[in-house]
């Protein structure tokens, strides 16, 4: 399986990926989780994206790589998990990451991303309009502690992220929603930005979420009627 280095990180990464939501209880019953988990590391794919919000996906990957012995990456998010998650208190977002690093059995983590800080009324990350917040002060120290290597975007919009990748604060660019096979707003700014600050760019729902899967023949004959020109 063909590999490429992740913008200005030294991780050499599969090109193709596991996402995490699908790997959990919203997806199927934990052994046959476990099964795509171990299948997709034996056909060599080295990086493992999940997240606290994907339901019980962090535990799942916890118990299904314990023991594991084939290399590879992983990465999480910060966002949503603590209740009430208080994403302006240094104190939360410490703990939202221990509890992560429990959940995954894990004692460090090689990408953790701020979870949807472009998302419109999503969480209210930042402390101004220059993108300062606890969040990255909490991140920086996990840093040079050793527990967290680079530090990525888990993003949502197409346009909003722009300005926060241009702070040139972050390592990776993770696009959901908005880069597939037929929906490419993301390709307009966000990818271009993210290729100008040398990030690495993760695309995270190639096939929208699986909508993309089935054979849609009754579109294909007729017209969807919800597909615009550009699509």
């Amino acid at each position: 399986m063909r590999k490429r280095t992740l913008g200005r990180t030294n991780l050499a990464v599969t090109e193709l990926s596991l996402g995490g939501l699908f790997v959990s209880s919203f997806g199927a019953a934990y052994e046959q989780s476990k099964q795509a988990v171990v299948r997709s590391l034996e056909l060599g794919v080295n990086y493992i994206d999940t997240a606290p919000t994907y339901f019980d996906s962090e535990e799942v990957f916890g118990r299904a790589l314990s023991g594991v012995d084939t290399p590879y990456y992983l990465s999480t998010k910060i966002g949503g998990r603590l209740d009430p998650f208080l994403p302006q208190d240094p104190d939360c977002l410490r703990r939202s990451v221990e509890e992560s690093l429990s959940r995954l059995k894990r004692d460090r983590l090689d990408i953790l991303m701020v979870h949807e800080p472009d998302r419109p009324h999503m969480y209210n990350w930042w402390s101004d309009d220059q993108f300062n917040g606890p969040v990255l002060e909490v991140i920086g120290e996990l840093q040079q502690q050793g527990i967290v290597d680079y530090v990525a975007l888990g993003s949502t919009t197409a346009y909003h992220i722009e300005p926060i990748i241009r702070t040139g604060r972050f390592d990776l660019l993770l696009t959901a929603l908005n880069y597939s096979l037929l929906y490419r707003e993301a390709a307009h700014r966000a990818i271009p930005a993210a290729h100008e600050m040398n990030m690495g760019i993760v695309i995270g729902s190639p096939l929208q979420i699986g909508a993309y899967n089935p054979a849609h023949e009754d579109e294909v004959r007729r017209g969807p009627p919800w597909m615009s020109p550009q699509r």
